[in-house]
Formats: structure tokens, sequence, C-alpha cells
């Protein structure tokens, strides 16, 4: 008979190889969701046993503790102990430790053990260790702990070898399950927990008479007060140069792609609503969205290089000092890198973040920071208004331009933040920093690429089913109501889109905007990369088959170049997304704080458009 399915949980320290060791086993077979109710990320896959078996392993966010202080900690605990909403209890708990740094995967260990849930030590980046001079009595350590323990090389090849070798003799090794005496400690017992850790560790491992010297040596560097601040500097510009320089080849072979579809739709159709509806809606639409994936992917492959590496943690405590004195705590850091990507986890990252007020300014100052939905705005209006020249030689001036509009968002940001402190939280010191570096290691180019993957094929999703259905809307407002018999203006001008353009262009005359760009905007509030899909939409209807295949050049030629930056510094600022808004509602569990974002964005995008354009006209950009 089948052995039934097996089902595992990976728990673990952040900074721990968890999720490397997750993609270790299952490869590309693994989803990724968000737990019910909630916006933490659920990341379930499957593997198979050398002898056969079936498994689903569930990786489960990274915690210090089963405390509950935050969502990632609940959803933790409530998995273990069977209480999470529409999910099976585990059949078994892996905890996975960084073998160069047991202490804190230690003690979170003695708290799994108090839940009664079979375990599992993983001793992952054991080879790591072993290298370091670290030896690991292994034997000692599972007697000590009275659980299993086992070693892994999630980066290698085979690494994994032994785990699969004991998930085959699970029954036989793991201890069956026992009564759950699992309370929330308090501080005093959490230290008393932490002190028999250390005592575990001091009796089974021993550390080398000369430590690693390579982590101090590059510490040294990236975390000088000043040579740190270049470094990072240099690292988040050679990031935004790589965005254009990379990108363009790729982009400009699936941007000949679409225009060729295009192109093919075009000749062969009919002239009628089902070709407007292909070319403008779909084609024009949704292709001006996806030629920027080259873009999206090289960013993410940045943030997912440097977590691995881990230089994230360095940067935080690099950034502490600055942000401390616009009242943020340096551990806020992480979240407004992650924002980078998008805002949405970023926000979610905040969870780091044990105190409360602390929190709160990160969120809402979150969404100031250029996130990648921004990309294809920035993108399309840096393409065709300045020109893509080398500047001294070597830096893209395009480039150049990216970086200024993601450093205007920092420096926005902790200006937003410091005002806060001034206005809100005047009598408020925040706590100071402390945070566990991780040791540097080399990123494992299969982890990067599937998380590459995972990023790319839900932008993707998104192309097919938000911007998709937001395209359908934008092409049925902009070709109907059909034009009356024998009139000579372009159709669209009779659309029910240019009546609602129209409608709103007074209250956005004073900062350049024109009513094709009142209509991108509202769907623009979907997700930010839907303004671009829409402008293709409009302007494609608009202009007919050239406008269909070069949107970028019509707008060189529809729009001044002070109308141009007054749109970039609008971006920076806006709310433009109704994802970003809900995910403050939900995190902070207040419409106030949800509508105090939105009001105070607006206000500023507003503003800072309003400057822009006034003072281009001024120097003769009108």
């Amino acid at each position: 008979m089948e052995a039934p399915l097996l089902h595992l949980a990976l728990v673990g320290t952040p900074n721990s190889g968890k999720t490397s060791l997750f993609n270790a086993l299952t490869g590309s077979r693994q989803k990724v969701a968000n737990y019910p109710g909630v916006t933490v990320e659920r990341k379930e896959g499957f593997f198979v046993t050398p002898l056969g078996r079936q498994v689903s392993v569930v990786d489960l966010p990274g915690t210090y503790s089963l405390r509950g202080r935050s969502p990632d900690e609940e959803i933790t605990r409530d998995f273990v102990l069977g209480k999470a909403s529409g999910e099976r209890m585990p059949d078994l708990v892996l905890c996975v430790a960084d073998s160069t740094n047991l202490r804190l995967t230690i003690r979170l260990l003695l708290e799994l053990k108090r839940t009664g849930r079979p375990l599992i030590l993983v001793l992952n980046m054991f080879d790591i260790a072993s290298r370091r001079g670290i030896t690991v009595d292994v034997a000692r350590l599972a007697k000590e702990l009275g659980v299993p323990v086992v070693t892994s090389i999630a980066v290698r090849k085979g690494g994994t070898a032994e785990l699969l070798k004991l998930t085959d003799e699970i029954p036989a090794k793991v201890s069956p399950e026992a009564e759950n005496k699992w309370r929330a400690l308090s501080v005093s017992e959490l230290r008393a927990t932490q002190r028999e850790a250390d005592r575990i560790i001091a009796d089974c491992v021993s550390l080398p008479s000369r430590p690693d010297t390579w982590t101090a040596r590059i510490d040294a560097l990236v975390l000088h007060p000043v040579g740190g601040l270049l470094v990072l500097a240099l690292i988040l510009f050679v990031m935004f140069q790589a965005v254009f320089a990379w990108a363009q080849p790729l982009m400009e072979l699936l941007n000949s792609g679409f225009d060729a579809l295009g192109e093919f739709v075009h000749d062969t159709l009919p002239a009628g609503l089902l070709q407007s509806f292909l070319q403008n809606g779909v084609i024009s639409g949704v292709g001006s969205v996806i030629v920027f994936l080259p873009q999206i992917i090289i960013i993410f492959l940045f943030i997912l290089l440097l977590e691995d590496f881990g230089y994230m943690a360095r940067a935080a405590f690099l950034m502490d000092r600055i942000m401390g004195g616009a009242g943020l705590h340096g551990r806020a850091f992480i979240p407004l890198l992650s924002s980078f990507a998008c805002a949405i986890p970023g926000i979610m990252a905040t969870r780091v973040i044990d105190n409360k007020r602390d929190r709160l300014t990160t969120i809402l100052i979150a969404p100031l920071m250029t996130c990648s939905a921004r990309i294809p705005v920035y993108t399309l209006i840096i393409s065709a208004f300045i020109p893509a020249k080398e500047v001294w030689g070597f830096i893209n001036l395009q480039g150049l331009v990216m970086f200024g509009l993601y450093a205007t968002g920092i420096i926005s940001a902790l200006l937003v933040s410091f005002l806060i402190k001034f206005f809100m939280l005047r009598d408020y010191a925040p706590a100071p920093f402390m945070l566990e570096l991780p040791d540097y290691k080399m990123p494992r180019l299969k982890s990067i690429a599937i998380g590459i993957f995972t990023r790319a094929r839900m932008f993707l999703q998104r192309a097919g089913t938000t911007i998709f259905s937001m395209m359908v809307l934008i092409w049925f407002l902009a070709s109907f109501p059909q034009p009356p018999a024998g009139a000579t203006e372009p159709a669209i001008d009779f659309s029910l889109a240019a009546i609602m353009g129209k409608a709103l262009a007074p209250l956005l005359a004073p900062v350049g905007f024109n009513w094709q760009i009142a209509v991108a905007l509202i769907p623009g509030m979907a997700a930010r990369e839907v303004a671009v899909a829409a402008l293709g939409t409009v302007y494609a209807i608009e202009g007919g088959k050239e406008a269909a295949e070069q949107i970028g050049q019509v707008l060189a030629t529809k729009w001044s170049l002070a109308t141009a930056l007054s749109l970039l510094a609008w971006y920076i600022f806006a709310p433009q997304c109704a994802s970003t808004l809900a995910v403050i509602r939900r995190e902070t569990g207040s419409w106030t704080w949800m509508a105090v974002t939105f009001a105070y964005m607006l206000v500023l995008a507003y503003a800072a458009s309003l400057v822009t354009y006034n003072v281009a006209v001024a120097l003769g950009a009108g």
C-alpha cells in the first residue's frame, strides 16, 4: 500500500538558510500564495524521497520566538500547533539552524519542544562551519536536545542527501507526539531558556582559536560611516544603470515582437471593433507593460543577491544613524529597501520592528520609496524625453535620471519621517538598534533563479489579470459611444473616456496634465503600471496603427518636456496603488491611517507637480 503524503514544516530564524533548503528540496515544484485573511506570504513545495515517498513542505515565516508578537510569529506558532485556519497540522517540524551561529535557533527549538510536535534539528551551512574551524558534536547535541539532528548543505548538489534519507526513516527515528505544554514565555523565562541554550552549545560546539576574519575585513569597509555610505550609493547607482544598460536589448526585442504582432492583427483582420480591441486594447495596452519585464527582473536580481550575500543587515546598521535623526529605527531600513521591489512586501516587512510607533512611521513612509511598479512609468517617460547618451564616457544619462528619482523618494521619505517625529512624536526616542549580522556567504544561483522566476511569474500574472481587465475597460470607454455620422474629429473625442478625462482636465491643467493623462490616472489606481497600458490604449485608438507601435515617440510629440517632468514628479509621491492602501489598512488596523497616507501623498504629488511644471515652463521647457 502506498505511504500517505508526509507533511513537513520548516521553522527557523531569519538568515538561517531556511529558504535555500526549501528551494533545494522542492526546486520549481513550489507555489506562492498568502495565508487566509493576512498578507503574509505562504510557500509550499513538494519533493520525493529516495524511496519514492511523497512529501509536502511549507516554508514558515522566519521567527526568533513563538510568542506571537507579529503576524509572522503568530502564523508559525499556530501552524505548528495545528490552529492555523485551513491548514493541516504538520507530521514533522524541521527546525533549520545556521551551523555557524546556533545560539538563537537552539533557544527557538527549546520553545518548539514544548509544543509536543515531532522535531528534527537541521544543521544547515555545515560546510561553512567546518571551514571556519567550528566543530559540532552532532551525537551529543542530539542527546542534549532529545531530538534527532541532521546536517545539511543546501547550496551544494547532494547536500540534502542525509536529510532525505532520514525523511524515509522518520517513523523509526522520530519520537511520537508528546503533550502540548507550550505557553507564551515571560521575559525572565525567555532569558532562562537562552541560558539553557548557551549551556548546550558550550557542551556540544567548539569554536576555533582564530576566528574567520573575512567578515570583519569586509565589515570594516561596508560599515564605515563614510566609506559604507559610498559603497551603498555605488551599489544603488550600478543597479539603476543596469536597469537601462542591461535591459535595453531584451526590451527592444519584446517591443519588436509586440509591434509585429500588432501589425499582423492590423493586416489580417478587417477594420472594426475586433481589430481595435486586439491591437489597441490587448497588444498596445498589456504589451506596453510586459516589455518592462527585463527591468523588473534586474531590480529583483540585485535585491535577492544582496539579501543572500548578507549585505542587507549591514545596510540597516549603516543607515541607523541617519534614519535615527529622522525619527526612524534602524531596523526600518530593511522594509524600506524591500519597498524598492514593491511597497506591499515592504510594509509587511515592518513586522520586524517591535515598537508600534516605529512601525507606524515606517508604514506611513514606505509608499514613498520608488517601487518596481513605477519603473514602467519612469522608463516610458525617460526613454521618450531623455536622450540615451553617455555622460563622462561611462554613465548612462537615463540611468542617472532613474537613480535621481529613487534618491528623491528616499530623501522624501526621510523628510516626511522627520516631520512626523517633530509634530507627532516629539518626545519619543527610538530604542537602541540591535540586530544580529549574518556571515557573508556566496549567493546560490539556483535560489536566485527560483526567486526571480517566481516574481517574474507574479508580474506576468498581474499583467494577464489586473492589467488586462483594466485594458478591456479602458478600451471600451475609449471606443464607445461611436462618433456620429459625418464627424471629422478623432473618434475617441466622442467616447466616455474623453468625456471623463475632459471633466477632470481643469483640475489637472495647473500641473500640465491633459485629458489623456487624466484618463490614465484613474485605472492606474489599481496598479501604477496600468497607467502606461492606459496611455498606450488611448493614444493607439486616437492615432491608429503608428501610435499603437511607437507610444514613446507619440508622447514626445504630444507632450511638452514640462508635462513629462511634472508626471515624473507626480509618480514619486502619488498614492497610485489601491493594493498598497489596502495593506496599510490591514497592517495598521485603521481606516484613519490609510486615509492619512492617501491624503498626504496626494497633496505632495500635486504640489510637487505644480512646482515642477511651472519651473520647467519658466525655464523654457513648456
